[in-house]
């Protein structure tokens, strides 16, 4: 079976390139579900293919039809890829099998008691915040599209956060205030509440320790922004 992961990555510079992906789409949805969970093996190659699919899910549809941007509810939840047979929206991706059916609407705390058999299938052992600075949604506030491989996705996931946050954290000691992501009060239960979001910050150099300072959260800016890619590999910026 070819690894399922180098083929995330296919897609995704297919995408980037604007190359054809019919074969690697076709590929993808033969995929046995079966043989795809026991392939992605741990966490560390499903955060990687799932991000890849998710990613390049996103870029393909919005580039061609960016209207559909207009109705983020209906462009989430609409089936987008096709995966193990299985018709997958972004909602499913990201909240059933990334962050294991854990709820959008509870700030991450309450696991939803209807989840789907193909999401618990394929879901990630436990939740890693991370994947909020790898997910790329179309929106200008999003992080940029890289491509995740399964030997580096640890690495190039702290190189993506690290510089996320570099970008984003705004400490002011004076004022006893830090101001994060959005995404860290969207889902504040994957950070482990607000105590986990101290001690996350502190892990990526963005707070000193011992202080605890007020929470505040910037603005999340949803204008459409695509062909955001970078590649951690070769430390690139985003591209402009």
């Amino acid at each position: 079976m070819t690894d399922p992961v180098a083929q995330s990555e296919q897609l995704l510079r297919a995408v980037r390139r604007a190359e054809p992906i019919d074969d690697i789409e076709e590929a993808l949805a033969a995929l046995d579900p079966d043989e795809l969970a026991a392939t992605l093996d741990d966490d560390e190659p499903r955060l990687a293919f799932w991000v890849n699919v998710y990613n390049a899910a996103v870029q393909r549809a919005l580039d061609g039809n960016p209207e559909r941007y207009e109705s983020r509810r209906q462009f989430f939840g609409d089936p987008l890829v096709t995966v193990s047979g299985e018709r997958l929206s972004l909602d499913g991706i990201e909240h059933g099998i990334l962050r294991r059916s854990y709820s959008k609407h509870t700030l991450g705390y309450v696991r939803s008691p209807f989840r789907d058999a193909f999401h618990d299938q394929q879901a990630v052992s436990e939740r890693d915040p991370r994947i909020h600075f790898a997910l790329n949604c179309g929106a200008e506030s999003c992080p940029p599209v890289t491509a995740y491989s399964r030997d580096r996705v640890d690495d190039q996931l702290d190189l993506a956060t690290g510089g996320y946050l570099e970008r984003t954290v705004e400490y002011d000691r004076a004022a006893g205030r830090v101001t994060v992501p959005r995404v860290m009060l969207w889902f504040r239960g994957d950070f482990g509440g607000k105590d986990g979001i101290y001690d996350f910050l502190r892990r990526y150099d963005q707070l000193p320790a011992g202080v605890r300072p007020s929470l505040s959260y910037h603005d999340w800016d949803w204008s459409l922004r695509l062909g955001k890619y970078a590649d951690l590999d070769r430390e690139e910026s985003p591209q402009p």
